[in-house]
């Protein structure tokens, strides 16, 4: 996924979203690949704010993290 930039799906991936815990996982045995299926069956898995800036991506960066960036 061209999105991840070479990073962990785990990074993007929302694993406190009630929709994960309902689906009852064990979050260790799931690969990159399957996170990324999951993330796009059901988008609210997917953590937030996505910020590109530039070359670089950012998941679920808090205000405070983005104002050191810019």
């Amino acid at each position: 996924m061209k999105l991840l930039q070479g990073k962990s799906a785990t990074e993007m991936f929302n694993f406190r979203s009630p929709s994960f815990k309902k689906l009852n996982l064990d979050r260790e045995k799931l690969s990159d690949n399957e996170l990324v299926d999951l993330m796009l069956q059901e988008p609210r898995l997917v953590r937030r704010p996505v910020v590109r800036i530039g070359e670089e991506v950012y998941f679920s960066a808090d205000k405070s993290v983005l104002e050191g960036i810019l």
